[in-house]
């Protein structure tokens, strides 16, 4: 009777072993399906284009000086972070198609060097299908060292495609603590004698 039992465990026991091997390789191959799909997902929703260069510029002969529009700056940090962060001006008065530069500043207060990502947002939502960052401090980590201060700049367009109801465009980065090493000071450095803003002609 013994043996009857042993035997019946160990055929149950391997017919969960092959379920098992079954779900492990569809979960495996569904994991892989699931990166072209998410791929996709990011490019349709421009979740990809936060941190990414926009590359369409438009030209001079698109500024449209018939219509101004304000575009407001915020920052923000992860509570873990130690730094300081801040837009040397809160707001600037722009034409849709006019090249803009502003610049944040930030310092580290930890006693070593910290490593850390800027992420953008934008309010209204919509907005950030029009706001054209052609140099951000957000396209790369930045590392910067025990006690550095840095100022870095963003150069960006407001697209004459906005609609014509948003008058007004919040732009604003939180800075998260990320592991590994950002680029040189070389690569976004110092901008102590920056203007807050201007404008590129």
């Amino acid at each position: 009777m013994d043996d009857t039992r042993q035997t019946e465990i160990a055929l149950e026991n391997r017919v969960t072993l092959r379920k098992l091997l079954v779900v492990t390789v569809m979960m495996f191959g569904f994991g892989f399906a699931l990166v072209p799909f998410y791929e996709k997902l990011c490019d349709v929703t421009g979740i990809n284009r936060l941190v990414k260069r926009d590359d369409h510029k438009p030209a001079n002969t698109q500024i449209d000086t018939s219509r101004q529009v304000t575009v407001e700056f915020d920052a923000n940090l992860r509570s873990d972070l130690p730094w300081t962060f801040k837009p040397l001006v809160t707001s600037v008065r722009v034409h849709p198609g006019e090249l803009m530069t502003v610049v944040y500043e930030v310092t580290n207060s930890a006693p070593h060097a910290v490593t850390g990502q800027a992420i953008p947002s934008y309010g209204p939502m919509l907005a950030g299908q029009f706001f054209r960052k052609l140099e951000c401090f957000c396209f790369e980590k930045q590392e910067l060292a025990a006690g550095e201060t840095r100022q870095m700049p963003i150069a960006f367009v407001v697209d004459p495609g906005l609609p014509g109801e948003v008058n007004t465009i919040t732009l604003s980065f939180t800075f998260f603590e990320v592991a590994g090493r950002g680029p040189s000071s070389a690569a976004i450095s110092p901008t102590s004698t920056s203007a807050p803003a201007s404008r590129i002609q």
